[in-house]
């Protein structure tokens, strides 16, 4: 690769990285609705030039969670609005994901999910909702990504991910985190026997059950 590729491999991998420590920083609720976040502020924080920060809000800029103008970065996030679209979008098609994955999945791949429904177990007697949080995050991602539909996964992923914030708010109440590690159980136990039927409605409950959860507390 010669220099003039190089440098530009390497800018597109820092734009990457920042476009998804920033989208982070605002799913997360770092930065909150409203406020402005400007290249300046933006490239001092975070040690880059200021080419990568543009590079980052254009694209977050088309993911519609900030709107740009004059002044900056408008912070916009999720709306509750966008909370109830994207479980009505889950509610339709992460059933159907569930069941292929019941159908698609290896052995390792079971073992993988069981670890991560292992690894949430501990996190919710440990009553850590960041730790939590992330389990429940590996286990839909594993489902999504062994589910043997890469538009399901595009689909999926990035909706779990944009409400972040409100998973976290969710399972920091005890009683749903540990519904929500009885239905995960459950959901792995379907897929373990590979019975896709059984895992598409376990999917629907839990996905209705965690919309009525975030919908109560927004």
């Amino acid at each position: 690769m010669d220099d003039f590729h190089a440098r530009q491999h390497q800018m597109v991998s820092l734009a990457d990285q920042v476009f998804e420590a920033l989208e982070y920083d605002i799913l997360s609720g770092v930065y909150e609705r409203d406020e402005i976040l400007t290249e300046g502020k933006l490239s001092e924080k975070m040690k880059v030039s200021r080419t990568p920060i543009r590079e980052a809000l254009k694209r977050l800029s088309m993911e519609h969670i900030i709107e740009l103008s004059s002044r900056g970065a408008r912070v916009i996030g999720i709306l509750p609005s966008d909370i109830e679209d994207i479980y009505e979008i889950r509610l339709q098609v992460e059933g159907l994901a569930a069941a292929r994955a019941a159908r698609n999945m290896t052995e390792e791949d079971i073992r993988a999910l069981k670890e991560a429904l292992d690894l949430q177990e501990f996190y919710t007697l440990k009553k850590e909702p960041d730790l939590i949080k992330n389990m429940d995050s590996r286990f839909h991602q594993l489902i999504y990504h062994h589910c043997g539909s890469t538009i399901y996964c595009d689909m999926l992923e990035p909706l779990h991910r944009k409400i972040m914030k409100y998973r976290r708010v969710s399972i920091s109440v005890p009683a749903r985190a540990e519904q929500s590690l009885a239905e995960h159980r459950e959901i792995y136990e379907a897929i373990a026997a590979r019975d896709e039927t059984r895992t598409r409605e376990l999917t629907t409950v839990h996905i209705q059950h965690a919309r009525d959860s975030i919908l109560g507390r927004v």
